[in-house]
């Protein structure tokens, strides 16, 4: 243990003490030789006035450590640490934005680690329905999220992080000559979207119902990320993904921005499963994803604010 500094030099303790003891015996000498009165005096057995302060305050300090007035050693070091290993159900289109998040996560945590599983939302819901290891859930749809809500299958309410709006890939060079979505009811042209169930494919058949369009579908892809693979090697001449998956691929494809009157803007939820074991580890990433650092990886990858 530590010793704490008292202001009286830890040599000179013991020849105070003994001097403060000869005074006490002194003192009860004297009281010996007062005559009695009619009455009995009530006794001391101690110290009185200034040598009783001063005796008591040197006790104090002799007591005294660093380790006794303030917090327990090593619990301002401890608290708050974040510690375990999490794994996290991601949709398709944040395969790369987590990924980047999940190494600033670790670095700013080094006891902490994150494991990514990355799919179509609908997939990752059933995932967590079914009981899957699961610690954090973030979908492209608040729709889906909300199939979770409704069985409380949630540690809490799903939070909003990020938005997204569509837009139209094509291969480079544009051979099909896409302008927009009125393109994709060419049959002439292999046009391609993602499944209905998938939160890509449901928003993709909103924004053509906005316009008005019939498409000529020629495939229905599981998530995003599948449609744009086949966008890039020049399978379909187009196709309705992520504005983010198009930032994402950069050379390999090109993007067509959908009008602001015709486009749809998806909006991302995260929450925790039910059946999470780690907690507080989970909490700290989604934290993590909405402080700014986590906000400012998004932005950089083309996502909107939630």
């Amino acid at each position: 243990m530590s010793r704490r500094e008292t202001g009286v030099l830890p040599g000179a303790r013991s020849g105070l003490v003994a001097d403060m003891a000869d005074m006490a015996d002194m003192a009860d000498r004297a009281r010996r030789r007062e005559p009695r009165q009619g009455h009995r005096r009530p006794r001391c057995t101690g110290l009185r006035g200034p040598a009783a302060i001063l005796v008591v305050l040197m006790l104090a300090g002799a007591c005294g450590s660093d380790d006794g007035g303030g917090p327990a050693s090593g619990a301002e070091g401890t608290e708050g640490t974040v510690t375990g290993s999490i794994t996290v159900l991601a949709a398709a289109s944040l395969t790369d934005v987590f990924a980047e998040i999940g190494d600033a996560f670790e670095a700013a945590h080094p006891e902490a680690s994150v494991t990514f599983s990355f799919g179509p939302s609908s997939g990752l819901v059933t995932q967590v329905t079914e009981g899957a290891p699961a610690d954090v859930i973030a979908t492209a749809s608040t729709s889906v999220m909300d199939e979770l809500v409704a069985t409380d299958a949630l540690d809490g309410a799903p939070v909003p992080f990020a938005t997204n709006a569509l837009e139209i890939a094509v291969p480079p060079g544009n051979l099909g000559r896409v302008v927009g979505l009125a393109d994709l009811a060419d049959d002439d042209l292999v046009v391609a979207l993602c499944a209905p169930e998938v939160p890509c494919g449901t928003f993709a058949r909103q924004a053509l119902d906005r316009a008005g369009i019939e498409p000529s579908i020629d495939s229905n892809e599981q998530d995003v990320r599948a449609l744009l693979t086949k966008v890039e090697a020049g399978e379909v001449d187009a196709g309705v993904v992520y504005r983010t998956d198009v930032v994402a691929a950069g050379d390999a494809v090109e993007g067509i921005e959908i009008p602001a009157d015709e486009v749809v803007v998806a909006s991302y939820p995260i929450a925790i499963p039910d059946q999470s074991d780690q907690v507080a580890t989970a909490r700290a990433f989604i934290d993590f994803v909405l402080a700014p650092e986590g906000q400012s990886l998004l932005a950089r990858a083309s996502f909107g604010p939630p």
